[in-house]
């Protein structure tokens, strides 16, 4: 499970490896009652679409890959079935990607929505701790950001994405909850924040954590979601009654 959190793609590949042999059997157990021709090989590649989008939620991979699972296989039979495609709606697939998920290839740190379980226990962390000021690195639809932001305490996002961004943006300011900036993580000062929240990827966790020792206050807390900095213990694990029974690893910096 922990390799193909790495490599998202073996995932992938896996769910479309079993929603395919799953397809043919059916359709092998099928094959008396099945007309030639007619609507069943679309009937077949939907299937294949749905159970590899299934498999790939039941994997915990990150939101785009479900897509990837249920566009696939029609993009596939599109292009046997007709030989060639127009251009453009691969263009614009390819834009809409970009949009939404620029970060992962260039800082290997995709779009993660953190659900409202995770950002209710945040809330409840950050009231527990007296936080003046809590900082989301990566903070997609700001969700978090939301959450946290208060009388007591001034909730910032740092999001590069283009229309996560935007996105963010019109939300807060249609809220008057939080503050949503376009700007690099790693960029961004850590000195003045009492909880830094990341939800990442392992890729970059102990890039991270080097970054929080150099910045953070003694006594303040780096939250990261899911992924733990290697070869170093973090000071409590929460681990949460929501569906996906989400890790959150808490470093509080100062300690030796």
């Amino acid at each position: 499970m922990n390799m193909i959190r790495r490599f998202p793609i073996l995932g992938a590949v896996l769910a479309q490896g079993l929603a395919i042999g799953l397809v043919l059997a059916l359709l092998l157990l099928l094959r008396p009652l099945l007309p030639a021709g007619g609507w069943w090989p679309w009937a077949a590649v939907a299937g294949q679409a749905l159970v590899a989008a299934g498999v790939t939620v039941l994997l915990r991979l990150p939101v785009w890959w479900v897509w990837i699972a249920l566009l696939f296989p029609a993009a596939l039979g599109l292009g046997l079935t007709f030989g060639s495609l127009p251009a453009w709606p691969f263009g614009l697939a390819f834009v809409l990607l970009y949009l939404f998920y620029s970060n992962t290839a260039r800082e290997r740190v995709p779009l993660y929505l953190t659900n409202r379980a995770t950002a209710a226990a945040l809330a409840d962390l950050a009231r527990e701790r007296g936080v003046r000021h809590a900082l989301d690195l990566g903070s997609g639809f700001g969700g978090v950001v939301r959450a946290l932001s208060g009388e007591e305490c001034r909730a910032t996002g740092v999001e590069t994405a283009p229309m996560a961004f935007l996105v963010s943006k019109a939300l807060s300011r249609l809220t008057g909850r939080g503050t949503i900036l376009r700007q690099d993580l790693w960029a961004t000062d850590l000195s003045e924040a009492d909880l830094v929240y990341a939800f990442l990827s392992p890729e970059p966790m102990p890039r991270l954590f080097a970054k929080a020792k150099a910045e953070m206050r003694p006594g303040s807390l780096l939250v990261s979601n899911s992924f733990a900095v290697p070869e170093v213990e973090p000071d409590a694990v929460w681990e949460l009654p929501d569906r996906r029974r989400t890790q959150l690893y808490l470093y509080e910096m100062g300690k030796a």
